[in-house]
């Protein structure tokens, strides 16, 4: 028994991990993606063309990986007992705010398909930051196990 939840627990890291990355990917994307489509002009056949590439990439890349990213973390966390652990209630934290961030990201590319736009540029680029602080945070707390 111990040599089946060994193999699991290693096939369901790597899945994390490759999910991980491809949520990621996208999340550190979009914000880009949206800097592009705000300097399209409005209700040109470019500005559409950023509309289908943001919706492409939140149905075909952005969704399955939350969801990937979730299903395994919680069966990652199952099966090696890890509930208790401090370090896994702040990674939690941090995976909570980047989904709620991810949720925002969704939220907005619908506004800016039916042409608003009420984040300027810059504001945008700096939003890109988010993931970024938000995975190291993450990666120290899993390897470190500070707590």
């Amino acid at each position: 028994m111990q040599d089946v939840l060994s193999i699991t627990y290693y096939w369901l890291k790597a899945g994390h991990i490759i999910f991980v990355i491809f949520w990621m990917a996208g999340l550190f994307m979009l914000p880009r993606f949206f800097v592009y489509h705000q300097e399209a002009a409005k209700d040109s056949i470019e500005a559409a063309a950023w509309v289908d590439r943001e919706r492409k990439l939140l149905k075909i890349i952005l969704l399955p990986s939350i969801i990937a990213v979730w299903a395994l973390g919680i069966a990652l966390a199952v099966t090696i007992g890890a509930w208790d652990q401090g370090w896994l209630h702040a990674k939690l934290l941090l995976v909570l705010i980047l989904s709620g961030y991810h949720g925002y990201l969704s939220a907005y590319a619908k506004k800016l398909a039916r042409g608003e736009r009420p984040i300027e540029g810059k504001k945008l680029r700096m939003l890109n930051e988010v993931p970024g602080v938000a995975v190291a945070l993450i990666v120290i707390l899993v390897v470190i196990k500070p707590f």
